[in-house]
């Protein structure tokens, strides 16, 4: 029972950690939205200065605006492959943690029946593979 309140705990406080790098990433996504509009506020202003100076000036300008509004889009697509990075790693985490401890508690288990079950050398064996498996385990998650 205490092994599925532990299960139980850990996946909710996973949860709580992931919906905290979906707010986070919800803020720099906010925080770029506000660099957009002051972008389309430069943006505005350029249009501005471009009817002043039709001359020469106007090409140059077009490419100020582009270049305003690539990087605006850029910084965008930045922070939401960054953001769903962040969502995938941290799902992968607790998924792999939940392996780890659902494998623990088979082996917990199977120690159990097996201590139960078994005469001493049987005993002494299984437990022999045991640690031989734990500590493969322990190498792998390192």
């Amino acid at each position: 029972m205490d092994d599925l309140l532990s299960l139980s705990n850990l996946l909710d406080d996973r949860k709580q950690k992931i919906l905290s790098t979906i707010r986070d990433s919800e803020k720099l996504c906010k925080g770029a939205i506000d660099q957009l509009e002051k972008a389309r506020a430069r943006l505005r202003e350029v249009e501005m200065r471009a009817n002043e100076i039709q001359v020469n000036g106007y090409s140059q300008i077009e490419r100020e605006k582009e270049d305003l509004i690539n990087a605006a889009h850029e910084n965008l697509e930045r922070l939401e492959d960054s953001k769903n990075e962040t969502v995938h790693f941290e799902q992968q985490r607790a998924i792999d943690q939940v392996r780890q401890q659902i494998s623990r508690q088979a082996l917990r288990r199977a120690l159990g029946t097996l201590n139960s079950r078994s005469n001493s050398e049987l005993h002494l064996r299984a437990i022999d593979h045991n640690i031989s498996m734990l500590r493969t385990m322990k190498n792998t998650t390192d």
